[in-house]
């Protein structure tokens, strides 16, 4: 290994050693892989419906079923291989939230149930948990504010009519 001098013999270096991926088959792939994942949440659906149950149950039946999918695929290791061939296609749905619980907490299971399994469980989803939460209250809120509004505006215009 020789010393770099300047940016461009760093750059040629980097070029060097970055692997080159093709964008077009890494989204078909992650389209591809996502798309499957989501035909078959679609598929448990319609069979839920088809059971009889109503639209909320069968979603809850949809969610469920994917997390406990991709939680024994992680398990099994194939998950993992999903996602070196889909990439971002097999994280984005519920089943890479499942994934980023159940890697973590099989990794650390060495460690103890409460020092490995339980601390570090979340170290993914964690962040992921408490931005999500964080927001949709602070939504929330500025929805409340913004009927809260409204309503005001409604009932000031319907004293000024009485008047």
């Amino acid at each position: 290994m020789y010393p770099i001098n300047n940016p461009q013999e760093y750059q040629k270096y980097v070029d060097k050693k970055s692997p080159n991926s093709s964008i077009v088959k890494n989204c078909s792939r992650a389209f591809l892989v996502g798309g499957l994942i989501c035909a078959i949440g679609q598929l448990i659906y319609f069979y839920c419906t088809y059971k009889g149950l109503d639209n909320v149950s069968a979603n809850t039946v949809v969610s469920i079923s994917l997390v406990g999918i991709s939680a024994f695929l992680t398990a099994i290791n194939v998950f993992n291989r999903i996602g070196k061939f889909a990439g971002a296609g097999s994280l984005i749905p519920i089943t890479g939230f499942a994934n980023s619980i159940v890697a973590p907490a099989m990794e650390y299971k060495s460690e103890g149930y409460i020092l490995g399994v339980g601390s570090k469980m979340f170290t993914v989803a964690g962040p992921v948990l408490v931005y999500g939460i964080s927001s949709s209250v602070i939504i929330g809120i500025i929805a409340c504010l913004f009927i809260w509004y409204l309503e005001l505006l409604k009932n000031k215009e319907n004293i000024l009519l009485n008047i």
